[in-house]
């Protein structure tokens, strides 16, 4: 796994460290930076920048097209994969569409449950569709 790789996964993790604790992607961070050795990528702070600046428009999208789940009942990580999913695809013009899509399916495969690959595609893949109309 490359860099940008080991840094989006890192952006998952505190992602889903603030969804899970019920706090912000930004105190997460800075509570990383603050009580661990780890190195924070600047890819990972990017992520991070970005679902926080779109974070309202994303989960509005998420909300509209993930068929019959409301961003309460999904899994908090499969809520992070696709905040994460969604940034990468329509806000990063340097993350080709297809790459931003298959990268959170092939999350999901790792973190998640046996139905959040197909679900996490789904969503995503529905949003790919629908970029041109979206950032309008």
């Amino acid at each position: 796994m490359g860099s940008r790789g080991r840094a989006r996964r890192r952006a998952l993790e505190i992602l889903f460290e603030a969804e899970h604790r019920h706090t912000t992607p930004l105190d997460a961070l800075q509570r990383r930076r603050e009580y661990t050795d780890q190195t924070i990528n600047p890819y990972t702070t990017a992520i991070i920048d970005g679902v926080i600046t779109h974070q309202e428009q994303i989960d509005e999208l998420l909300a509209q097209y993930a068929h019959g789940w409301t961003m309460e009942r999904m899994l908090a990580m499969d809520k992070s994969i696709l905040r994460l999913g969604a940034w990468e695809l329509l806000f990063n013009d340097e993350m080709p569409d297809a790459a931003a899509v298959n990268e959170a399916v092939n999350m999901a495969r790792e973190y998640s449950n046996d139905d959040s690959p197909g679900y996490v595609n789904g969503v995503l893949g529905r949003l790919q569709e629908l970029k041109p109309t979206l950032l309008l």
